[in-house]
C-alpha cells in the first residue's frame, strides 16, 4: 500500500518537495529548523506511519471487551486530547437561564414554529450570552428529532426568513446586515422541517470569537471561570474548540426543555472547524446520538500522520487558539502524539458518526477523513458492531452505510445538498 512507501522513497519524495520533509525528519529534537511551511497534496508522497493502537491502553494493557473501553481506555484518551490538543472544557455556570425573545406560529411558509432563545450564563458576578435560532416541524404527531448545529455569519444567514435576529460579530464587533441569507445552502433548514427534524444553531463568534489574539478568550465564555489568569495560563488548558463543544451541550440543555423537541434523538453536526467541534462536543457528551463531521480534515477527522493537505504546523501557525499551546510541539513532529484521529472517531462508539468529504477539497484530506472512521471500526467491533474497513471502495457520489458511514461527494470545501442528503437518510433510521 502507499503508506507502506519504503525509507529510500521516501527520501526521495523528501527532496522533491526542496527539503521541508526532510527538516521535519531531522526535527526529533523539537526544533523546527526550516520554517517554511508545507503542504503536501500528493498521496505517493504520504510518509510511512504507524497508528497508535486504540486498544492499547497506557499501562499496555490490551482492551478486549466495551466493559474496559467505557472504564479504562475511554477515559484514558479523553483526557490525553484534553491535556495535548483540545484543553478542557469550561465546567457548568453557577446559573443559567433561558429567554424566549420571539416565537413565530407560521414560519418557513406555515411549515414551523420558530423561536429565538437568549441563553444567559451567571458566574463569578459576571455573565456571557448567546441567542439560539430553532424551528420545530409543525403538526407531528411526536416530538421531533433535532438537528444541533453552529454557523459562522451569524443565525440570520442560515435562514431565508428576513426578520431574524442578527447574530454573529465581525472581527470589528459589529453585526453585517448583507450576510443575511448567505448561507443557507450550509442547512437547508426548509428541507430538514419537511423531513420531521428541528433545527436549532448558534454563531460560533457568540462563544468564543475565532481570533487569535491571545486576549479573544477574554469575551468568550470562558472569561466567567478564569478572568484572573493570565494568557499564558490560560491557553495552557483551554482553547476555542472546547468552548464551541461546550456550547453544543448548552445548546442542547435548552432544547431538553423543549417539549417538542426529542432530545433523545440529537445530532450534532458542523463544517470545517466547527465539524471538529461537533466531533469534540459528541465525544464529550454522549446525548447526541448522532455526530456528524462535514470536512472537518486536520485535527478533525483525518488523520494527522499522513502529513496531507493541512498540517498540524499549519493549523497551529493560524489557528492557535483553537488548541492548547503544548500542541504546538507536535508540528512536523506527529508521529509522537499519543493518538491519532481514529482514537476521536473510536470516542464516538457504539453510537452513530456519519464522517463527510469532498472530492477537491485536498486540503482536509478525505482519504485521511475516510481512515479515521475505518480504524475506529476496532472499537465498534467491541459493541458487536461491524463497520466498513480500509479495503472497503470509497466511490466518489456514493455512500457506505452503518454506525459509522462515510461519503465523498465531488465538489469543493462547503456543506451542501448533497452531504444532507446522506444525513438526512442517516438520521431517518435512527429515530
Amino acid at each position: 500500500m502507499l503508506r507502506k512507501l519504503s525509507v529510500l522513497m521516501w527520501g526521495m519524495a523528501a527532496a522533491v518537495l526542496g527539503g521541508c520533509h526532510a527538516s521535519r525528519l531531522a526535527s526529533a529534537s523539537g526544533e523546527i529548523k526550516n520554517p517554511v511551511m508545507h503542504k503536501n497534496t500528493e498521496e505517493s508522497l504520504v510518509p510511512p506511519y504507524v497508528l497508535p493502537d486504540v486498544l492499547l491502553s497506557r499501562t499496555g494493557k490490551k482492551i478486549d471487551n466495551a466493559f474496559d473501553w467505557v472504564h479504562i481506555r475511554r477515559p484514558e484518551l479523553l483526557e490525553l486530547y484534553k491535556k495535548e490538543m483540545y484543553g478542557y472544557l469550561p465546567p457548568r455556570p453557577a446559573t443559567t437561564e433561558y429567554e424566549t425573545l420571539s416565537v413565530k406560529e407560521d414560519a418557513l411558509n406555515n411549515t414551523a414554529i420558530r423561536k429565538e432563545i437568549k441563553l444567559t450564563f451567571r458566574m463569578n458576578g459576571k455573565k456571557h450570552s448567546f441567542v439560539m435560532l430553532l424551528y420545530i416541524p409543525k403538526n407531528l404527531s411526536a416530538p421531533a428529532p433535532v438537528f444541533v448545529g453552529l454557523n459562522f455569519r451569524g443565525n440570520h444567514t442560515v435562514t431565508p426568513e428576513k426578520d431574524v435576529i442578527m447574530t454573529g460579530k465581525d472581527v470589528d464587533g459589529n453585526f453585517v446586515e448583507k450576510r443575511r441569507s448567505k448561507h443557507i445552502n450550509r442547512f437547508h433548514i426548509e428541507e430538514t422541517i419537511k423531513r420531521g427534524f428541528a433545527s436549532a444553531t448558534v454563531s460560533y463568534h457568540d462563544i468564543y470569537p475565532d481570533n487569535k489574539d491571545e486576549n479573544s478568550w477574554r469575551k468568550s465564555v470562558y472569561n466567567l471561570f478564569f478572568a484572573g489568569e493570565s494568557n499564558e495560563e490560560f491557553h495552557a488548558h483551554a482553547s476555542a474548540l472546547s468552548a464551541w463543544a461546550w456550547g453544543m451541550s448548552r445548546m442542547l440543555d435548552c432544547l431538553e426543555s423543549e417539549k417538542m423537541i426529542d432530545c433523545s434523538n440529537a445530532f450534532v453536526h458542523g463544517l470545517s472547524r466547527l465539524g471538529k467541534a461537533a466531533l469534540w462536543a459528541g465525544a464529550n457528551d454522549t446525548r447526541f446520538k448522532l455526530v456528524i463531521s462535514n470536512e472537518s480534515g486536520c485535527c478533525g477527522a483525518a488523520l494527522a500522520r499522513r502529513d496531507f493537505g493541512e498540517t498540524v504546523e499549519i493549523i497551529t501557525h493560524y489557528f492557535p487558539h483553537w488548541f492548547v499551546s503544548s500542541f504546538k510541539k507536535y508540528a512536523r513532529n506527529e508521529d509522537k502524539l499519543p493518538f491519532d484521529q481514529h482514537c476521536l472517531a473510536a470516542l464516538i462508539a457504539p453510537r452513530y458518526l456519519a464522517i463527510g468529504s469532498a472530492q477537491e477539497d485536498l486540503h482536509a484530506d478525505p482519504y485521511g477523513e475516510f481512515l479515521s472512521g475505518a480504524h475506529a471500526g476496532a472499537v465498534y467491533k467491541l459493541f458487536g458492531i461491524d463497520t466498513y474497513t480500509v479495503d472497503t471502495p470509497r466511490i466518489v457520489g456514493s455512500h457506505i452505510t452503518g454506525a459509522v458511514s462515510y461519503h465523498i461527494r465531488s465538489g469543493v470545501h462547503d456543506q451542501n445538498l448533497d452531504d444532507w442528503m446522506r444525513y438526512w437518510d442517516i438520521a431517518a433510521k435512527i429515530k
